[in-house]
């Protein structure tokens, strides 16, 4: 799901690289996590969590 070009999209319709950039961004940038859960009648929730306070991670 995080990996980079990943798309249920026809070809040549989006780039497939959200997942993958908020997950650079959230977990390997600051630490945080991103999760999801799937709705028994479809649709997804993401939850997204950061970190509180400074950590050793630059602005």
């Amino acid at each position: 799901m995080f990996e980079p070009f990943f798309t249920t999209k026809a070809v040549g319709r989006g780039t497939g690289l959200g997942l993958a950039l908020a997950r650079a961004v959230v977990v390997e940038k600051h630490g945080g996590t991103i999760r999801f859960d799937v709705g028994p009648h479809g649709g997804t929730t993401f939850y997204v969590t950061l970190p509180v306070g400074r950590g050793d991670t630059a602005p």
